[in-house]
């Protein structure tokens, strides 16, 4: 699913894409002895984790749905640091069985608002993962999955630009 929509997004053309994976950065449990609001990380994986959601102006997660909620490891990774996601708006890309995700998506817009991103109300649903699966293991996508991802991106455009002088005040400090 991420390769599909980094592919999609890409070709999108309004952004610079990058793909990141958590897996790349091996997170353990929250193990900074400070608050991340402070930024005074002491863990490499902590540095380079900070590193890589501060570089970016907008998000898009891409997230299956587990027990009704998020995964664990976005869980963790969105707590991880605090001042590098603020003013920023973030998209969700959800798969799943029936919901298509749609329930861990309404449980993580809860916890990215507490860290000041702007989550898109327009977001993509891919209700039955498996079944848009080939043989090959790569996603198919069809005309509605694509009609939402261009919604969302257009969507995620605007807010970036939008929130641009917020995020450039922030740096600057109160």
């Amino acid at each position: 699913m991420a390769r599909w929509f980094h592919d999609y997004a890409a070709q999108h053309g309004k952004f610079d894409v990058e793909l990141v994976d958590l897996a790349d950065f091996k997170l353990p449990l929250y193990d900074e002895p400070l608050h991340p609001a402070q930024q005074k990380y002491t863990h490499e994986h902590t540095k380079k984790w900070a590193a890589s959601v501060a570089a970016a102006d907008a998000y898009i997660f891409v997230t299956p749905e587990y027990n009704y909620c998020p995964p664990p490891s976005l869980v963790n990774a969105l707590d991880y640091v605090y001042r590098e996601w603020n003013y920023k708006p973030c998209g969700f890309v959800s798969y799943g069985g029936v919901s298509g995700g749609l329930r861990a998506v309404q449980a993580a817009k809860l916890q990215v608002t507490t860290l000041k991103l702007m989550p898109m109300m327009e977001g993509v649903m891919v209700p039955m993962v498996a079944s848009l699966i080939d043989e090959a293991g790569q996603f198919q996508s069809n005309a509605l999955i694509d009609k939402s991802a261009l919604t969302l991106l257009d969507e995620l455009r605007y807010w970036t630009d939008g929130l641009k002088a917020m995020r450039d005040k922030g740096r600057e400090g109160p």
